[in-house]
């Protein structure tokens, strides 16, 4: 008698099933209704097909589409599979290579054959249309093993260069797989997919736009077209993800610091920021913001060089782990050559020493911290430095305020005993929850753990992970209202990280704050305390910033606040606007008074109608307008019209400079 199946379920209990059985089969015994809705499943922990049979005993977890994060996954990875099969449908001669999902959809590199263009936006209708008739011939998608040889066979039989090219890389001794959609086209794939295209909705995917592509990744090797496109579970979650979009767009803050005269970008400057006046006054007041808070949290705020010896960053690790992304300078004066046609060719000598721009703060932190010597008695020592660091990213990665190559961050170092750390971080945690609330954000807190790579002992790095645990739940803030999480993998190569997420107006989270226990960078540099026992010790080292860097941070608050930034960080935090010339002089008193009072104001004495003076002021995103005429000049008042309201309010002019000095004080000087 064949011996069943044991598979045990989530509730505890247990079901024997034949041998050959899948969970699908299972769904169907406990009930038509879990039959019908189970799209997949979770074996032994790892996501699998519905329809692909038990090798064993084993623990199963059904998914439906309520498991919606299993469930967008496998969506996703199957609208990519039908991308790549409607193109081929559509223009035979087409290579395929790869599509994966995204956190919000999907792509797939392909590369149009000779007879044809590159693709475009133009063709993405037609592959719509096709991959919708595709999901409507409900073709099932089936599981097969097949031997590298197989594979390569199959891939240079049809031209398909790029998937034999893979293919031969393959491991022998590695279960490999296709999956077939239907009974004409198949794409090899780790899996898993739903059971059939019909499982997908027809309504619930839109193709984006395209972009080129490099095989592998390296510019070197043939472009290819990747084809982007955005899916969901149904057309409703489509649709709400379109709307985010748009509004994401209106709030795109390159669009707005455009209009609102904050900032710009060129080329003969990549990945660095020209600041206008009125994008760094909001950058002032960020700055003097955090000093505040800095200085009364104790920190004492340093500045350090932008270059240092590249030895010093061998020993700290940094040159090792991020070369690639550092700018290096030779130590010396170059010789120049005059050329023929005047421009000059710069040699360096081949035993030149070499200086890095700093791609991070710590290391000469470090250094200031040894200069003398230091007592436990004078731990902790917490030094900030409101720093410029360079990176060297590539072009294609360079997006804005996001992502730069020169960037300030609001950085600091803690260096303390091991006994003094869980109370640092719990104290941090409390500063930047005081920082984000002032801003209207609410966080989560992730903990990520050590990674593969990483430097110290396993023994340091349980430490420091025990201790970043103990500091968030002595702060209150291990729980679920905090998002609290912890992240296999994530940390840095030196040390654990908290990290706090903040969400913004629209839904989307950006990882803003960190802090990182370090022992290996003050073990590398040599730092040390004198202990009570008289003997040398090392300090803890934790790094900490709460905006990261000032760049993205404004950033994420022109696109949180769509431009309407609160009055305490408005650049022009009022316009005093003439209907007629009549009132210039008390327009001119008026801006007068507000100056005084502290506030940052403007006039617009031109002889253009006030709708157009509204208009533009609005589009510059002023909080507040203040309107006089021949009438308010007589009376001592003004219309103030604030933005993002309908009506506007009349009052006194010493009213109006009451309320608008009211809110342009700092959330910390309340």
């Amino acid at each position: 008698m064949t011996e069943l199946l044991k598979i045990s379920l989530p509730d505890g209990s247990v079901r024997e099933m034949e041998p050959g059985s899948t969970p699908g089969d299972v769904a169907a015994a406990i009930g038509p209704g879990l039959a019908k809705a189970a799209i997949a499943a979770r074996v032994n922990g790892e996501l699998r097909d519905i329809n692909r049979p038990f090798e064993g005993d084993a623990e199963l977890a059904l998914v439906t589409s309520r498991d919606e994060e299993d469930a967008l996954e496998l969506a996703r990875h199957d609208f990519a599979h039908v991308l790549a099969e409607a193109v081929q449908a559509l223009w035979p001669g087409t290579q395929i290579t790869f599509g994966p999902a995204t956190d919000d959809g999907f792509y797939y590199d392909v590369k149009a054959p000779e007879t044809r263009e590159p693709f475009s936006m133009d063709d993405l209708p037609a592959i719509e249309e096709k991959m919708r008739e595709i999901i409507k011939a409900d073709k099932p998608l089936r599981r097969e093993v097949w031997s590298r040889q197989q594979l390569i066979d199959k891939w240079e039989a049809e031209g398909e260069v790029f998937k034999a090219e893979w293919a031969k890389e393959l491991p022998e001794d590695e279960e490999l797989t296709v999956y077939w959609s239907g009974e004409d086209w198949l794409d090899m794939c780790r899996g898993p997919h739903l059971a059939s295209t019909g499982k997908l909705d027809p309504q619930a995917f839109k193709l984006m736009r395209v972009a080129g592509a490099y095989w592998r990744g390296d510019q070197k090797n043939a472009q290819l077209t990747r084809i982007y496109g955005t899916g969901w579970l149904n057309k409703k979650q489509l649709n709400a993800h379109l709307m985010r979009l748009e509004e994401a767009a209106k709030r795109d803050h390159r669009k707005l610091g455009r209009e609102m005269d904050l900032f710009h970008l060129q080329e003969e400057a990549h990945g660095s920021v020209f600041w206008h006046p009125k994008g760094y006054r909001i950058w002032r007041e960020l700055e003097a913001y955090m000093r505040r808070k800095m200085d009364g949290a104790g920190y004492r705020e340093i500045k350090t060089p932008q270059l240092m010896d590249v030895r010093q960053w061998e020993q700290s690790g940094h040159w090792g782990k991020y070369a690639e992304n550092m700018f290096a300078v030779p130590d010396m004066v170059p010789e120049v050559d005059e050329e023929s046609d005047g421009a000059a060719s710069p040699t360096v000598a081949a035993d030149a020493d070499w200086m890095a721009i700093k791609p991070m703060n710590c290391p000469a932190h470090v250094l200031v911290f040894k200069q003398g010597i230091t007592s436990y008695r004078d731990l902790p020592i917490r030094l900030g430095e409101m720093g410029c660091c360079h990176r060297n990213e590539p072009h294609g990665a360079l997006h804005g305020l996001m992502r730069v190559r020169q960037f300030t961050q609001d950085d600091a170092h803690i260096f303390c005993t091991e006994a003094q750390v869980v109370e640092e971080v719990r104290a941090f945690c409390r500063l930047a929850a005081e920082v984000y609330k002032d801003f209207g954000f609410s966080f989560a807190i992730k903990l990520a753990l050590r990674p593969e790579k990483r430097l110290g002992s396993d023994a340091d790095w349980d430490k420091a992970e025990q201790e970043l645990r103990d500091a968030v739940e002595e702060a209150g803030m291990m729980s679920e209202e905090f998002g609290w999480e912890e992240l296999e993998g994530e940390g840095a190569f030196y040390a654990p990280k908290l990290e706090w997420h903040l969400t913004d107006a629209i839904g989307r989270t950006w990882q803003v704050g960190t802090i990182q226990g370090d022992r290996v960078l003050p073990e590398r540099l040599d730092a040390s305390y004198v202990g009570e026992d008289g003997e040398k010790h090392r300090p803890v080292m934790l790094h900490r910033a709460i905006f990261g860097s000032y760049e993205r941070f404004i950033g994420i608050l022109i696109e949180h606040f769509a431009g309407r930034l609160p009055v305490w960080l408005a650049p022009t935090q009022a316009v005093v606007a003439t209907i007629v010339s009549d009132a210039d002089d008390y327009a001119k008193e008026a801006v007068a008074k507000l100056e005084a009072a502290g506030i940052r104001v403007g006039s617009d004495l031109r002889n253009e109608k006030i709708n157009y003076k509204v208009r533009e002021h609005s589009l510059a995103k002023v909080p507040h307008l203040l309107v006089v005429g021949k009438r308010e000049a007589e009376e001592g008042t003004v219309a103030v019209r604030t933005l993002g309201e309908k009506e506007q309010r009349v009052m006194s002019l010493d009213e109006a400079i009451a309320m608008i000095r009211d809110a342009a004080t700092p959330p910390d000087l309340r």
